[in-house]
C-alpha cells in the first residue's frame, strides 16, 4: 500500500507508474483506492463510478476500470457536505458526522471489493489517502492504516521534497502513529527531487538510523507529465502572447471533471488559462464552462464575479462559449433542484443563451459513448456523470450524435454549443474540430492527448524502475 505524508504527495503517481512497471514484467496487476475524496471521477466497464484516477492506474494495468478499484467515492458538494458513491452507485448526500457513522457500513463493501480483488489477480497496489497520521480521523478508518491492518498490507511512505522538510514529513508521520502501524512501514519513497543525490544522501542515512526503515528510493522530479490528477487543479501557466489562440475557463469553487481540458494545454497553439476569483477576466478567443458538482452555486459564483458581463461581451465580439456537463446546465434559462440534492431546494436563472431548463434528478446517469459531432464528420468518444435532465427547443439542434440518442444543443447563431459529454476534446479530430468551429485556423495537427498519456504512463514506470531499490521492494511484496 502507498501512503503518503501528505496530499498530493505522489500516491496516485506512484501507483500509476507501479502499475505499469509490474504490467511490463508480465504480473496481473490492479489498482485499489479503497476511499477516495475527489471530483474528477470516470465510468468504469461495469457502469458504474470510480475516481478518475483509479481509471488512469487501470489503463496503466493495461486493464478496463472497475468500481471495485475503488469502492468508495467521496464527491464534495458543500463546504460541510458530500455524495457518496459506494462501488460505483450514488447512495445518498451525507454531512461529515454522517458519513464517520457510516463508515463500518463502507468498511464492508470496501473489504468485499478487496477481496473479489485478490480473487483475480496477482497482485493489487493500494493507494491510501491524504496522510494516515491525521489523528481526528483514526477512529474507523477505511482509507490508510485502518485499511492497511485490517487486510494485513505492507506499507510504503511517500514524500514530496518538493514541498520542503521531507525529513519533518516522514519522521512526524511515524512518530504519531500506533507501534503496530509504524511495524507495519516497510520503506520510504522520497518524491520529486531536484539536484544532486549525493547532497541528499548524509540526510538518508540519518533518517535510516533514526526510524530503522530503509529508504527505497528516491525519485526525480518529472516535469510536465500529462497523466491525469486526482482532484488538485494545477494552476501553472503562463501567459504566452505568441500562441495565436486564447482559451480561458472560469475556476469554478466545485469545478469537476476538469481533466477535460488537458487536451487544450498541451496544445502549442493555444494560450490557456483558469480564471479564479482575484483575477481580472481577459479577453479570449474561447471561453469554456466546466462541469460542477454544485450547479445552482456554481452559477451564482459566475453572477457574483462578473462572468455574466464578460460572457455577453465576448459573444458580441464574435466570441465562442462551450459548456461541458454542469457548464451545459448552466447555459439555458432555468435550474431547477426541487428535491436539495445539491444544496437549498429552488431554481436558478441559468445564463438564458439556450431555450432549456434542466431539473436535477436523483438517478444519475453514467454511460461510456460513442458518436460524432454535428459541425463537423468527426468522431468523438467520453462519458456522461450527471444528475440533471435537459429539455426544451435547444435540443432539437444537438451539439453529438451518439450512437443510441442525441446529446447537446447549438444556439441559432451558432455561437453557443453545450454538451454532457466529458472527453469532448480527447480524439484529436474532434478536437480539431472544435477549435477551427471557434476560429482557429488548421496551422498543425491537434496533439493526441491519449499517446503522450501513454508515453509518459512508460516514462514513470521506467523512471520507478531506474530509482527505487527493486530487489528490496519485490522482497517486500514477497513476503506481503
Amino acid at each position: 500500500m502507498i501512503q503518503g505524508t501528505t496530499s498530493d504527495a505522489g500516491k496516485s503517481i506512484m501507483v500509476t507508474g507501479l502499475c505499469r512497471l509490474f504490467a511490463n514484467r508480465g504480473q496481473r496487476v490492479a489498482p485499489f483506492k479503497p476511499q477516495n475524496m475527489a471530483l474528477n471521477s470516470a465510468v468504469s466497464a461495469d457502469g458504474g463510478e470510480i475516481g478518475r484516477a483509479q481509471a488512469v492506474q487501470a489503463r496503466a494495468a493495461r486493464l478496463a476500470p472497475h468500481t471495485d478499484m475503488n469502492p468508495v467515492l467521496i464527491k464534495p458538494a458543500s463546504d460541510t457536505g458530500a455524495q457518496i458513491i459506494i462501488q460505483g452507485r450514488a447512495l445518498q448526500n451525507m454531512d461529515a458526522v454522517e458519513y464517520h457513522q457510516y463508515k463500518q457500513t463502507a468498511k464492508t463493501a470496501v473489504l468485499n471489493s478487496w477481496q473479489r480483488l485478490t480473487d483475480q489477480y496477482e497482485l493489487l497496489l493500494v493507494e491510501g489517502a491524504g496522510s494516515p497520521a491525521e489523528i481526528n480521523l483514526r477512529e474507523h478508518d477505511i482509507a490508510n492504516m485502518g485499511f492497511a491492518e485490517a487486510v494485513d498490507c505492507p506499507v510504503l511512505l511517500v514524500a514530496d521534497i518538493d514541498r520542503g522538510g521531507v525529513f519533518a514529513q516522514l519522521v512526524g508521520t511515524v512518530q504519531l502513529l500506533s507501534p503496530s502501524e509504524r511495524e507495519r512501514i516497510k520503506g520510504f519513497i522520497i518524491n520529486r527531487f531536484r539536484g544532486d543525490v549525493s547532497l541528499l544522501q548524509p540526510g538518508l542515512d540519518w533518517l535510516e538510523r533514526e526510524t530503522g526503515i530503509p529508504v527505497l528510493g528516491v525519485i526525480p522530479y518529472l516535469p510536465h507529465l500529462q497523466i491525469d490528477a486526482e482532484d488538485s487543479l494545477n494552476r501553472e501557466q503562463q501567459c504566452d502572447t505568441d500562441r495565436p489562440f486564447d482559451v480561458i475557463v472560469p475556476l469554478l469553487p466545485r469545478i469537476s471533471n476538469h481533466t477535460d481540458f488537458n487536451p487544450l494545454r498541451v496544445d502549442p497553439r493555444i494560450n490557456f488559462r483558469y480564471i479564479g476569483t482575484s483575477d481580472p477576466i481577459p479577453p479570449a478567443d474561447l471561453i469554456l464552462l466546466p462541469g460542477s458538482k454544485n450547479v445552482r452555486a456554481d452559477r451564482q459564483w459566475l453572477s457574483d464575479h462578473g462572468w455574466d458581463a464578460a460572457i455577453a461581451r465576448h459573444l458580441r465580439y464574435g466570441g465562442k462559449l462551450i459548456g461541458i456537463c454542469g457548464g451545459f446546465q448552466m447555459l439555458g434559462e432555468q435550474l431547477h433542484d426541487p428535491q436539495g440534492l445539491e444544496g437549498p431546494p429552488g431554481s436558478t436563472a441559468g445564463l438564458g443563451y439556450l431555450p432549456m431548463e434542466t431539473t436535477l434528478e436523483p438517478a444519475k446517469q453514467l454511460h461510456n459513448v460513442n458518436g460524432r459531432l454535428t459541425i463537423a464528420d468527426a468522431p468523438v468518444s467520453g462519458y456522461e456523470i450527471h444528475m440533471g435532465h435537459t429539455h426544451g427547443p435547444a435540443c432539437d439542434s444537438p451539439a453529438v450524435i451518439l450512437d443510441d440518442r442525441h446529446d447537446g444543443a447549438i444556439s441559432n447563431d451558432n455561437n453557443v454549443m453545450g454538451t454532457y459529454l466529458h472527453g469532448l476534446f480527447d480524439d484529436p479530430q474532434a478536437c480539431q474540430a472544435l477549435l477551427e468551429w471557434a476560429g482557429l485556423a488548421r496551422q498543425s495537427e491537434q496533439p493526441d492527448y491519449q499517446q503522450l498519456q501513454e508515453v509518459d504512463i512508460d516514462r514513470l514506470a521506467a523512471t520507478l524502475e531506474q530509482h527505487l531499490d527493486m530487489p528490496k521492494l519485490l522482497t517486500i511484496i514477497e513476503r506481503g
